[in-house]
């Protein structure tokens, strides 16, 4: 990622745009059904990663960006702190994270089109499979001519195709509630206390709260960044956390939770809303429109992560054919790897029984992946804090070394939690036994994650 510094000193980013473009980077209708499936203790799961990491890796990476505001992002910091190569390590899992994390929205795109065209489509694993793989490489295509995109054009298509669709299904289910309709959840106190789905939770809001250091890019470009940038982190989590509970509510309270399906659950409830309210034609517009928000979000981390990994394979960390560019310097060798490897594990799709089942593992295997990442993040704002207090910075965590360290730290066991409590599988996902799906996780990791050590073993 690059830093979005203003070279000329002017200030322009207020609270409210710096709110917006946090909530644009996080919300995303794809994340509903995966939180619909913990019913009303929802709220207090969010309410918790809210406050031990939404906050905290907002917080952190401001400090981080004003401080480093060099290319490359999260590589350029946790370089600093620790070395080359705990930089390429760091860029790289943010980089496979998000080649793991492609199929879950492939599979998203895919079913939410079948409800364009046929909802029965959704069903057909060569279906999906063909869908899955041409959006891939069409997307992987663009980007090599389009590697700047509009960033409005990005923001417009998740605010129409993500946001917008989150508030009409939020609104649907209002109207639902207040016509007496029966609700499928419970909405006592008691239920805000969480099952043993504890476990897997946090590996999936851990998931679904990546990218909220978006924000952090703009701290160059805000007004007042140490009293501003807070409050609109609040505002911001604020919003997140009341979209992601008001819209998995709506879907757990008319979708019965055996039924629901982790790509398709949003549509499903739309559907179910649609005919019940006498609109049935609305349901193949709200999917398209919903497919849209898709394509954006997909665009985005195509190429987001592929531009830092391009900076660390320029500094030698990695073999020197993944640092070739196109005309238009788009990084053509990496995101080519991207595709290659999100198409083989796209052809797993043939062989995991369902598409919840195949949503739900690369899901995991993402989450954890990316909360690695963020580990070396936390880590590196606490080291450099320490090692180099004297560094000028726009914005400070507040409350010197010790506040650094309560805020940092409980990211970081946010993030470690997030780590092990995935190998626990949800009875609903075990398709296969406990142990071969911790042992699938545990290669998976050891597997993506190695290829920056292996090359630095070949270099010496």
């Amino acid at each position: 990622m690059n830093s979005t510094g203003n070279s000329s000193g002017q200030r322009t980013l207020g609270i409210f745009t710096l709110s917006m473009i946090s909530v644009s980077a996080i919300i995303a209708l794809r994340n509903l059904p995966s939180f619909a499936i913990f019913g009303t203790s929802i709220i207090t799961l969010l309410g918790l990663a809210t406050l031990m990491f939404l906050i905290p890796i907002a917080l952190v990476c401001a400090e981080l960006a004003s401080g480093w505001p060099k290319e490359g992002g999260l590589y350029a910091w946790v370089k600093e702190a620790f070395g080359d190569t705990a930089g390429a390590i760091a860029v790289w899992l943010e980089w496979i994270e998000s080649v793991v994390w492609l199929p879950t929205v492939l599979s998203f795109i895919g079913t939410t089109l079948a409800y364009a065209l046929a909802p029965i489509l959704g069903e057909n694993k060569w279906y999906m499979f063909a869908v899955m793989l041409s959006v891939l490489w069409m997307g992987t295509l663009l980007n090599f001519r389009s590697i700047k995109t509009s960033g409005w054009v990005s923001t417009f298509g998740i605010v129409a195709g993500s946001i917008i669709p989150g508030l009409i299904i939020i609104v649907m289910g209002a109207l639902w509630w207040f016509k007496g309709e029966p609700l499928l959840v419970d909405f006592s106190w008691r239920a805000l206390i969480p099952d043993m789905n504890l476990p897997s939770a946090f590996a999936v809001i851990g998931l679904a709260f990546g990218g909220i250091e978006v924000g952090a890019f703009y701290i160059q470009d805000t007004k007042d960044p140490q009293r501003n940038y807070p409050r609109a982190t609040f505002i911001a989590a604020i919003i997140i956390v009341s979209i992601y509970v008001m819209g998995s509510l709506t879907l757990a309270a008319v979708v019965p939770k055996s039924e629901l399906k982790l790509a398709a659950g949003a549509m499903q409830g739309m559907k179910l809303f649609f005919s019940h309210f006498g609109i049935p034609w609305a349901t193949p517009l709200f999917a398209i429109l919903t497919v849209l928000g898709g394509l954006a979000l997909l665009n985005t981390w195509i190429i987001g992560p592929s531009k830092g990994l391009l900076v660390s394979a320029e500094n030698g960390d990695f073999p020197r054919f993944s640092t070739y560019t196109n005309r238009f310097h788009s990084p053509v060798a990496i995101l080519l790897a991207q595709a290659i490897i999100g198409t083989i594990l796209l052809s797993m799709f043939l062989f995991i029984p369902t598409i919840n089942d195949f949503y739900w593992f690369f899901g995991m295997l993402a989450s954890q992946l990316i909360m690695l990442m963020y580990c070396f993040v936390f880590c590196a704002a606490i080291k450099l804090r320490y090692s180099q207090p004297n560094t000028p910075r726009l914005y400070q965590v507040p409350g010197g070394k010790v506040g650094m360290l309560l805020i940092a730290g409980s990211g970081l066991l946010f993030c470690l939690l997030a780590i092990l409590f995935a190998f626990i599988p949800p009875e609903e996902y075990q398709f296969i036994s406990p142990g071969k799906y911790a042992g699938a996780l545990l290669a998976g990791i050891l597997v993506l994650s190695s290829p920056p050590l292996i090359w630095r073993l070949f270099k010496k």
